[in-house]
């Protein structure tokens, strides 16, 4: 089952003449994606890797009827190209654009709210789901294999190379995924780590999620009070990193756009005290995460056969 995406999810590209969204293409077709049709203005006729393209969503909603879109387009292009994929009905949108004008940003996130359209971005390298081999965007690369095997546990992860090694060490640990999303690591995005909660909650098959927090937003404090409220009952192991820039000026801008500490907002401190109180298995220790995550494998491997 997993989130988000399955073997049955047709993917539309906006983009996909562009150099990076070739690349993407490739990898999502060798992977198993059902990638049905692509759209780059002006170049209606053409193929990439065997998928038509077409000068709007509309013609190629029309002729392929996908259900997510890859939107790999320039920053000043990503709000037409999302409004245009959400008029034409597309319910997924997978926005791998970094740094998107943050004006733009609130008005496309504003309209996906009305449709009631899922965004995951912007600045996400994807979401994968191993079990059925399908994966939207760049996640894993060519080999995701490499990464990301099938099992039992959801990573949600706003760094998009943190994404594949947690998925990595999960694999060399004997673990597997479930479904990783990489949620973006933009200021305003679409769809922040505690909305995800919900829906790893209701799949069957995650039994535990791994988060990856950083500096900057209140992103991990919110996934803290959606385990103190209950909205979240299975076991979340989170890693936050970045304690070190706690001492640096405050305002400093590291990595991604949103990993900025302003006042107390932001500290990965603050992260970590505030998930631990609500319950989770919070580190910024990486052999103490998986050492979490060993206990709780060794416990439910301990744990006898229920008697019927």
């Amino acid at each position: 089952m997993a989130i988000l995406l399955d073997r049955n999810t047709r993917v539309l590209v906006q983009g996909i003449t562009g150099r990076e969204a070739r690349m993407v293409t490739a990898h999502m077709l060798a992977y198993g994606t059902k990638v049905v049709c692509g759209v780059t203005p002006g170049r209606g006729g053409e193929e990439v890797a065997g998928v038509p393209v077409y000068d709007t969503v509309a013609e190629a909603v029309a002729a392929h009827q996908p259900t997510a879109a890859l939107v790999s387009v320039p920053p000043a292009a990503t709000l037409d190209a999302a409004l245009e994929a959400i008029e034409a009905g597309l319910r997924l949108l997978l926005i791998a654009t970094e740094r998107v004008p943050k004006h733009d940003a609130l008005c496309l996130l504003y309209a996906a709210h009305a449709a009631r359209v899922r965004v995951i971005g912007p600045n996400s390298v994807g979401l994968i789901n191993p079990s059925q081999r399908v994966k939207l965007g760049a996640i894993g690369g060519d080999r995701p294999e490499r990464a990301f095997t099938p099992g039992r546990v959801g990573i949600i992860s706003r760094s998009g190379g943190m994404t594949a090694e947690l998925g990595l060490m999960l694999r060399q640990r004997g673990f597997g995924v479930s479904t990783a999303v990489s949620v973006g690591g933009d200021a305003l995005i679409g769809t922040p780590p505690a909305d995800l909660l919900p829906l790893f909650e209701a799949d069957p098959e995650t039994d535990a999620v791994v988060l990856f927090g950083e500096p900057g937003t209140r992103f991990e404090e919110d996934v803290a009070e959606a385990l103190a409220d209950g909205r979240f009952s299975k076991p979340l192991f989170a890693l936050v990193a970045g304690r070190f820039t706690e001492s640096l000026p405050e305002g400093t801008a590291f990595g991604h756009a949103a990993a900025i500490i302003r006042g107390g907002s932001g500290r990965p401190s603050a992260k970590l005290t505030a998930l631990r109180q609500a319950g989770a298995w919070a580190t910024s220790d990486l052999d103490e995460l998986f050492r979490f995550l060993d206990t709780l494998a060794s416990s439910r491997a301990d744990r006898k056969p229920e008697q019927h």
